[in-house]
């Protein structure tokens, strides 16, 4: 006999799935094809906070996706956010967009302890837009390894996104593919890497939070950064 097995869903969703499906309810008093509509965007609601487990990669160094979505770009010689404070060099920002029907539930890409942690205000622009990494809302986490090397990572508000829940702190240690957080709904993720570190993904593939690899810390060729964080 098959078994089905539904989903976590994360607990920031809990109460969003009660009010749809009090105002189905509703609907259903007043018309069936309303209620039909009503459970159906209930249902959305539910899959839309959807908390699946990850078989996270077990390589040391490794960096795995923040999100589910699409690698929207890649690009060279970035330009990072200034509240990062990360060290003088270039660095290469591989950013990650989720539509409303991707999982919202953000990892951390690579274990260490979070050295920074900082929210920035600011406009809700399509998260798909290059200038929403400077404009948008957005959380912004730095994470150090036990060998001091770094990288930078943050949760993006966009257009219809509102909200950006994140649960970790600066000082705390986290783990690769740790869950840290969440963005509602629709929204992009960031990483910031070395420029010598060459990613192993590619525009426009799809990635899975916690288990796709987009960059290897251990791989040959990779350079120092000048400075230290501040």
């Amino acid at each position: 006999m098959y078994q089905i097995s539904l989903p976590k869903i994360h607990k920031e969703g809990f109460l969003f799935v009660g009010i749809f499906l009090v105002i189905a309810l509703i609907l259903c008093l007043i018309s069936s094809v309303l209620g039909y509509i009503g459970f159906i965007l209930t249902g959305w609601c539910a899959y839309f906070f959807r908390d699946p487990d990850r078989v996270v990669p077990t390589q040391e160094g490794v960096i795995v996706s923040p999100a589910d979505g699409v690698v929207h770009a890649i690009i060279e010689d970035a330009e990072t956010p200034e509240e990062m404070n990360l060290p003088k060099g270039k660095w290469t920002r591989v950013s990650i967009f989720l539509n409303v029907f991707n999982v919202h539930v953000n990892r951390v890409p690579l274990g260490g302890k979070i050295i920074k942690s900082v929210y920035h205000p600011g406009k809700f622009l399509n998260a798909s837009l290059d200038k929403a990494s400077k404009d948008n809302e957005r959380q912004s986490l730095v994470v150090e390894t036990a060998d001091k090397k770094v990288i930078g990572f943050t949760q993006i508000a966009g257009l219809i996104a509102r909200r950006i829940r994140c649960d970790i702190r600066e000082g705390d240690t986290v783990k690769t593919g740790q869950r840290f957080g969440l963005i509602r709904f629709g929204s992009r993720c960031d990483v910031y890497l070395p420029s010598a570190m060459i990613p192993q993904i590619i525009v426009g593939q799809k990635t899975i939070a916690g288990e796709t690899i987009i960059a290897d810390m251990k791989a040959k060729g990779m350079k120092p950064l000048e400075g230290e964080i501040l």
